[in-house]
């Protein structure tokens, strides 16, 4: 099968995320720059990676680089790619370009000269004067030059990947589905550990962590460009998603939370997750962050907070951060990640981050933080938090370490279950 080369675009800092991504689906000749992640696949792989790639924008089909130094360069360039092979006499083929700190900088001239150029080029080999561009093929493309270099490109997505089909109703900040997958790959979450977003919105980051929790492909609900293409199989689309469904995990169990203060956050939340079918398995409700109790002893906060820049209010933003610090400082096994544009943060949580990475939520410059509240020197468990997680889960009776009640109880207890590593248990009494 015929060898090209895909670019992966994405957001600034998400470059090695993207990497380790394509990685993962068996890539491996792979070249990292700014902004993007180029990589050697087959054809038909072009459906694999726009269904799989959880925080990459794009996927990109490059047709060629060149110096370019002159509009003729460019002209010239450009009619050498065989376009014939990609699109037909009757394909819809726009032109974008982008250029910067080069000598031609006249984005209307170079689509202009693009344009005329692969037209030229069709009209020798179709043997046609007119190009009535009326088929359902769309061939995005794109001609970005960067230092006088000319990167000649298709876009095979269409839309962009962040746009998975499930959100339908967003809040007043909406988190990109691509950065909110990138920040739970980021906090290396275990599906195993609780997952709790208390500044949850319209459920982005939860919906993306049941998403991964599942190994739900994240493209799996929408369409690409590429569909109607003459490149690629036939069904290699519809191959691909078939594989996609069997390897969904619906036997994991998953415990994802998801609260807000607003309510009508948290009916956009339950809307965007019917629309995926998991509304019974993501649990949002309405309540304060400062509010809400946790029982489990092990869990991941992921979550993107009011910054003061586009909503909120400065001074009440800082009293948020300040009671956020003092709320999981309690909570010494649970581990916390989070994004903010706001410089004094780690002040104002009361905690230094162990983990700082620059990123960019839309064009908002932002910091994210991660913080592993698990020390080395774990504390015991005291008796009276054993009783209270006993009573979380309905538990009668408890008891430390292995002791032989059954007997005593004449065989009436229900189930037991284990809680946790220190072998606490729990015994559910039948006939209470």
């Amino acid at each position: 099968m015929k060898k090209i080369t895909l670019i992966a675009t994405c957001a600034f800092g998400l470059e090695a995320i993207v990497k380790r991504e394509i990685i993962k689906l068996g890539f491996d000749d792979i070249k990292v720059s700014d902004g993007k992640v180029e990589f050697l696949a087959d054809v038909n792989d072009i459906a694999k990676v726009n269904l799989w790639l959880r925080c990459a924008e794009r996927i990109l089909l490059k047709m060629d680089e060149f110096k370019v130094l002159s509009f003729e360069d460019l002209y010239q360039g450009i009619k050498k790619i065989k376009w014939e092979e990609l699109i037909s006499v009757n394909d819809k083929f726009p032109v974008n370009a982008n250029s910067v700190k080069s000598k031609l900088f006249s984005l209307s001239d170079i689509q202009k000269i693009t344009k005329r150029s692969i037209v030229d080029r069709l009209k020798n080999v179709y043997g046609v004067e007119w190009f009535d561009e009326t088929s359902d093929a769309l061939y995005y493309i794109e001609v970005s030059i960067l230092k006088d270099i000319a990167t000649v490109t298709v876009d095979t997505s269409g839309e962009a990947l962040h746009k998975r089909g499930y959100r339908k109703r967003a809040g007043d900040a909406p988190l990109k589905e691509t950065l909110a997958s990138a920040m739970i790959s980021l906090s290396f979450w275990d599906p195993s550990r609780v997952f709790y977003d208390p500044f949850c919105g319209s459920g982005t980051l939860c919906i993306e962590a049941y998403m991964i929790g599942r190994n739900i492909a994240p493209g799996i609900m929408r369409n690409f460009a590429f569909e109607n293409w003459n490149l690629l199989d036939k069904d290699a689309l519809k191959n691909e998603k078939n594989r996609a469904r069997a390897l969904i995990d619906y036997d994991r169990e998953l415990k994802i939370l998801g609260s807000d203060i607003d309510r009508r956050s948290i009916l956009r939340a339950r809307d965007n997750a019917d629309i995926l079918g998991v509304e019974d398995e993501i649990s949002f409700f309405i309540k304060d962050m400062r509010d809400v109790d946790l029982y489990n002893e092990y869990g991941v906060v992921v979550t993107n907070p009011p910054y003061g820049e586009r909503m909120g209010d400065i001074e009440e933003v800082e009293r948020l951060y300040r009671d956020f610090g003092k709320k999981f400082k309690e909570l010494d096994t649970w581990s916390v990640y989070l994004i903010t544009s706001m410089e004094n943060f780690e002040r104002l949580y009361g905690r230094k981050a162990d983990r700082k990475r620059k990123l960019f939520n839309g064009r908002i410059k932002v910091d994210f933080y991660g913080k592993n509240h698990i020390s080395k020197k774990r504390k015991r468990r005291k008796a009276s938090d054993t009783r209270r997680y006993c009573n979380r889960y309905g538990a009668a009776l408890f008891v430390r370490r292995t002791v032989q009640l059954m007997w005593v109880m004449d065989g009436k207890f229900k189930k037991n279950q284990q809680l946790h590593k220190n072998r606490v248990f729990c015994y559910f009494i039948g006939d209470i």
